[in-house]
């Protein structure tokens, strides 16, 4: 099953539905980085909701970055994606793990994510300053929190749901969400008609489990809604760092701080947060960084 994002809305202009399955994208992100269960639940929540938040994008290059910043074990949360499909992202504590919820037994992304802090996120439309909106954490769940950042920042009501399934072995089984935004004119009876719809809806890895698509999800999600596709996306995790980028950041360092490297460490060593590469200059390539 391909990773695909779909953008679609319903005819009458009622809501717009952006609906994701991630599952390789996530199993990439945990390979990556090595993830406990309940990190890999936690970043790939994220990751998630960072594809689905592309939607605010037009540009193939403009794109988004999705910090969650709270004081749960885990630690800060990073992505970062552009309109092209591309996403990446890391957890800051990758190996934090907790016991599964004793009340459901759900990977804990609570507790690992906190229900303290804040989620910010900045859009870099391709203008002279970007876009940046930051809310407090509602429940560390990432899902409901994503939604508070949309009604409190951008006064959208919307429902999302976001979920990610491991195996025993630590991969990933399922992954995939989903976001729902109800457009300007909607009557009051129409919003609560939706809202009844979505509120007994399965969880997403449920769907994926079963062999739906992202198609597929969609319709099961809203049966009784007309809807017309709008866009159709491969998504994948891709970091499009390379040695020459790199070079050019220590490039742009001060002279002073260049001449530190040399002298006391005969070069330097940048390692990627978001693959773990790692590339090495010696000195003699720092030197040809000096003013």
């Amino acid at each position: 099953m391909n990773d695909i994002c779909i953008r679609a809305i319903e005819e009458s202009g009622l809501f717009k539905v952006h609906v994701a399955v991630g599952t390789e994208l996530v199993e990439t992100a945990r390979i990556t980085h090595q993830t406990s269960a309940t990190a890999t639940a936690a970043l790939g929540r994220s990751l998630l909701a960072g594809v689905l938040l592309r939607n605010k994008l037009k540009g193939e290059d403009e794109s988004l970055t999705l910090i969650i910043d709270g004081d749960g074990p885990g630690g800060k949360i990073v992505v970062t994606g552009r309109n092209n499909g591309y996403v990446k992202g890391y957890i800051d504590n990758p190996s934090a793990d907790l016991p599964t919820r004793a009340s459901d037994g759900k990977l804990d992304v609570r507790g690992i994510v906190g229900t303290a802090g804040t989620l910010t996120v900045t859009m870099d439309l391709g203008l002279r300053e970007a876009y940046t909106g930051k809310v407090a954490l509602v429940s560390g769940e990432i899902g409901e929190d994503v939604a508070q950042y949309l009604y409190q920042s951008e006064q959208i009501p919307s429902a999302v749901g976001l979920g990610v399934s491991v195996n025993e072995d630590l991969s990933v089984r399922a992954a995939g969400g989903f976001i729902v935004e109800v457009l300007p004119g909607a009557s009051a009876s129409q919003i609560r008609e939706l809202e009844t719809t979505l509120k007994d809806v399965r969880s997403v890895t449920e769907f994926i489990e079963q062999g739906l698509d992202a198609e597929g999800i969609l319709h099961a999600l809203l049966p009784n809604y007309n809807l017309r596709e709008l866009e159709r996306k491969e998504i994948a995790y891709v970091c499009e760092c390379s040695r020459e980028k790199v070079a050019e950041s220590l490039a742009a360092l001060p002279d002073s701080d260049i001449r530190e490297m040399i002298e006391e460490d005969d070069g330097a060593e940048a390692r990627c947060h978001f693959c773990n590469r790692s590339y090495h200059f010696d000195g003699k390539e720092l030197k040809t960084f000096l003013s």
